[in-house]
């Protein structure tokens, strides 16, 4: 997949980042890998531009039931209603971007066989979130109210490497959606993961990005 560049967009502001995204043809994550034991699949999407500093991810879901319990950085967010982007730009290992749906966020550096290596704070606050839902915790929720998030993600949250821009990148990646404690369950993902039970952790299943 290419990510597109937009060289002249410079904001971090939400309505001007939502407004950047018009354009861009959003991706299904729909890959319901293990739709025998987990059925539920909610309506989930993503998009992607970049601007050489910034990588912007947003993430659109339509989910029967949403909570946001996690209120701390590097949580257990996957718990939660959560979106997660993880990305391989060499077979050193990958980042596993990982967000509830109120913008608290994972981020590791996992490599096979070894403990991963967690952001520092000062990484996490380097990138930025933005959600449609405020930003609060909340228990369950079964209103079915769609929400957006997005991410724009710094090279240098990279923080095993030493990218200053995201130009000419070329990654492996999968993006996903989940809800493990939720009431309905479910693992989806972009692209299609072929092991038996859930588990986003395998590089080998990863497409491919090619960033302008």
């Amino acid at each position: 997949m290419e990510i597109i560049k937009k060289p002249w967009f410079n904001s971090l502001e939400p309505a001007e980042i939502l407004d950047a995204f018009g354009d861009i043809q959003p991706r299904p994550i729909a890959c319901c890998n293990w739709a025998s034991d987990y059925p539920y699949a909610p309506t989930a999407s993503f998009r992607m531009f970049h601007n050489g500093e910034y990588l912007f991810v947003r993430y659109d879901v339509a989910e029967d039931c949403t909570a946001a319990r996690v209120a701390e950085d590097n949580g257990e967010v996957w718990t939660d209603s959560c979106v997660e982007f993880f990305i391989s730009t060499d077979d050193k290992g990958y980042y596993n971007f990982e967000t509830n749906c109120i913008g608290k966020l994972l981020l590791g550096f996992r490599c096979k066989d070894k403990e991963p290596a967690m952001a520092p704070k000062s990484v996490l606050d380097s990138v930025k979130r933005f959600s449609s839902l405020p930003c609060s915790v909340f228990d369950e929720r079964h209103d079915a109210q769609p929400w957006w998030l997005i991410i724009a993600i710094p090279a240098s949250a990279l923080f095993m490497h030493k990218f200053h821009s995201w130009d000419g990148i070329k990654a492996k990646a999968n993006v996903y959606k989940c809800g493990d404690n939720l009431s309905k369950p479910h693992f989806l993902s972009w692209n299609p993961i072929h092991h038996p039970t859930p588990n986003f952790h395998l590089p080998e299943f990863f497409g491919t990005l090619e960033l302008e």
